[in-house]
């Protein structure tokens, strides 16, 4: 490795990371690479065919979007320029020396090639580095398009490549930074302004473009959940006999509204003969499932190993630079037939743990099933047949498994499975039986641990067998109230909406988490995601309208395949971004009083556990002593006179118990000290605690 600068008159080549920098010097170089240190970055010289050949990398983004004010109780803000982000972010002085080595070797160079990854962000990056570092090349630059990095894809993607190949995706990406920096600068220091106004200590609360409709939909379904009411439902199961077999089959109707009418049902049948009146077999082939697509892949991994959707994607972005996996951001459901899926299963055959299933495709024709979505930038994700040339970790081990069995069990034959039903017969009641199984395994066999098919079973039944009615259970359910979302599901309801990219919604869905607006596995909804979401709704709707980030969405699609040049699109936006702001203008006050309690609650430890039984008005919370550090219970409603308050265990682990106490009419909570939780009426004055006292007394002097 050498620090000595490389002569003039070469090729230069931008990557988007140093790790693509060196694997696209390896596959293109004819007689092995240089390492040369300029202004401190690693960059990389080679020959090919007599022709010199330097490769640099961007390390991400190295200009962002900024605005000229340092106060930040400027807004609205439209004024904004690209700046390199070492003028922006003091934190990250590194960037300066990248942007000084891409300076510096620019000069040299007589052409240039754009090799970042080519999507929207990549191709806004190569853009954005060829016009300011390298002085306005972004026109002229070739731009390399490949899907893996394999020598062999990055070969032909450099011979074959053309200048302004990625102009639409520039366009729009440099678009979706510049509103989205305008929404969220404009609107983060609306609402950070008026918490000031309000009396509460600044501190910086922001609505994204995005962010804001997607918040929405947890607290939608969080105020579902608390509004829903449990009503009763009444489900009737037999116990049947057949010779020495007892089993239990349910009653046709799922759920019996009236109790009165399950008891009769019961009723009617205690003590009757039973027959089987019907039974249906049925065979039917299950076809494989499709392709990994990102969201695909993000929602599987969920599901079978538990990874957020911004971990898996991290994961899959490992693989890619390790020439093992394609570009892990596509919309595809596609599997052309130019990546030569042939060879590549030939290829994982190489491989002990896929060499089985490799050998069974390849005796057959190569058709892989195909979804309806396609990209027009990369086709859906697949394993190259490379071998890792480092010890995977156990997480990105996990993955390349599922994608590549996902990948092979595209290929196989349709499983056939049969579904039985029977029918049992009481007077005029009718209870069913069904159970399904494999018959041929197909494409299960590719990916047994992942296809989530269970086989059930079922009695040997025939029709016109006789059975004794044991009894007849009948039991009272309640219905549940709507699921929370976890990060899977909001990913998919954000897909279904049509907001975000696939390369920015699990970003998305982690900056939710960071900020303190929904919290937990199952996403609940923070005081402070609650108490933005309806303020704004009271406000200003338009700042959390799914309808209005949707149609921003296609506006930036249009943009992306050069159908719209994006100038009318950010006038549109700077309209309504000033409309809104100047309406939260004249009600900050307001606003920041309704937000900044929630603020407090939840960024400093407090939560809520349930409605104070003294006021009538305020809200019992957990409160933590800003001077003691102790903890305690006190209502939100103090300002205005309510003193309501109650000692807590010191030590052990809260839990609201969402409910009250049947005595006195107090919140319950759980608490778990080295030892199954117990309940505790908070209430030191419960005329129902009795012997207890003695339990929580002794605990508080613990604490």
């Amino acid at each position: 490795m050498t620090n000595n600068s490389t002569a003039q008159d070469y090729t230069l080549v931008v990557c988007e990371k140093p790790d693509a920098a060196r694997r696209v010097a390896e596959a293109l170089a004819g007689t092995g690479i240089r390492p040369v240190i300029v202004e401190g970055v690693e960059t990389f010289e080679f020959l090919k065919a007599n022709e010199k050949f330097v490769v640099c990398s961007a390390m991400g983004h190295l200009y962002t979007i900024s605005d000229p004010f340092k106060r930040r109780g400027v807004y609205p803000v439209f004024d904004l320029e690209w700046y390199p982000v070492d003028l922006v972010n003091k934190e990250l002085k590194q960037t300066k020396r990248r942007i000084d080595a891409i300076r510096k070797l620019a000069a040299g160079a007589k052409r240039f090639v754009n090799a970042c990854d080519f999507d929207v962000e990549g191709e806004t990056i190569g853009h954005n580095v060829l016009r300011y570092a390298c002085d306005g090349k972004e026109d002229v630059a070739l731009r390399a398009k490949f899907s893996t990095l394999t020598k062999d894809e990055l070969v032909s993607a450099f011979d074959e490549a053309k200048p302004r190949t990625g102009e639409g995706l520039a366009r729009a990406g440099r678009t979706r930074h510049f509103i989205d920096f305008l929404w969220g600068v404009n609107f983060s220091r609306a609402l950070s302004q008026a918490i000031l106004q309000g009396g509460h200590r600044y501190k910086t609360v922001s609505v994204g473009r995005v962010q804001g409709p997607t918040l929405f939909f947890v607290v939608k379904r969080e105020a579902e959940i608390r509004t829903f009411v449990p009503v009763p439902y009444w489900t009737v199961r037999g116990v049947f006999q057949k010779n020495e077999e007892r089993f239990e089959a349910p009653y046709s109707v799922d759920k019996i509204s009236r109790m009165i009418e399950a008891e009769s049902i019961g009723k009617a049948c205690e003590g009757q003969e039973a027959v089987v009146s019907e039974v249906k077999r049925s065979i039917f082939r299950e076809r494989p499932p499709l392709p990994f697509n990102t969201g695909e892949l993000q929602k599987e991994a969920f599901r079978v190993f538990g990874f957020s959707p911004s971990r898996t994607l991290h994961v899959a972005e490992r693989l890619y630079l390790d020439a093992l996996i394609s570009y892990p951001r596509t919309s595809s459901q596609k599997i052309p037939s130019s990546i030569d899926y042939g060879q590549i299963i030939q290829k994982l055959g190489r491989m002990r743990d896929y060499a089985v299933y490799s050998q069974r495709l390849l005796k057959k024709e190569l058709r892989p099933r195909e979804g309806e979505q396609s990209d027009s930038a990369h086709p859906s994700i697949y394993p190259t047949g490379e071998y890792p040339k480092r010890r995977l970790e156990v997480w990105e081990k996990r993955l390349f498994d599922m994608i590549v069995r996902r990948f092979l069990a595209n290929f196989a034959d349709d499983a056939v499975r049969e579904r039985i039903s029977a029918t049992i017969t009481v007077e005029d009641h009718r209870f069913k039986l069904s159970a399904s199984r494999t018959i041929e395994e197909g494409w299960i066999n590719f990916c047994e641990a992942y296809a989530n098919l269970l086989d059930t079973s079922m009695p040997e039944l025939n029709e016109g067998d006789a059975l004794r009615v044991v009894r007849v259970k009948c039991e009272q359910k309640f219905y549940s109230p709507p699921y929370r979302y976890n990060q899977a599901s909001l990913l998919e309801k954000m897909e279904r909406e049509g907001i975000g990219t696939k390369a920015t919604r699990a970003e998305i869905i982690s900056t939710l988490i960071e900020r303190g607006y929904v919290s937990g596995n199952s996403l609940v909804a923070t005081d402070v995601g609650l108490s933005v979401i309806e303020t704004m709704s009271k406000y200003s709707p338009d700042i959390i309208s799914t309808e209005l980030t949707r149609q921003t969405e296609k506006h930036l699609e249009r943009i992306e395949v050069c159908e719209e040049d994006g100038e009318g699109l950010v006038e549109d936006m700077m309209r309504t971004i000033s409309s809104q702001t100047i309406a939260l203008k004249s009600m900050e006050k307001e606003i920041g009083t309704e937000i900044g309690q929630s603020i407090t609650a939840t960024l400093f430890g407090q939560s809520v556990l349930g409605a104070c039984p003294v006021c009538k008005l305020g809200r019992l919370r957990v409160i933590r002593s800003s001077k003691t550090r102790k903890r305690f219970v006190g209502c939100t409603n103090y300002r205005n006179g309510c003193r309501a308050s109650a000692p807590l265990p010191q030590k052990g682990v809260l839990k609201p118990a969402s409910k009250t106490c049947t005595y006195c009419g107090w919140p319950v909570v759980f608490v778990r000290l080295r030892r199954a939780p117990w309940r505790l009426c908070v209430n030191v004055n419960c005329t129902g605690k009795r012997g207890r006292d003695r339990e929580l007394s002794t605990v508080q002097k613990t604490g």
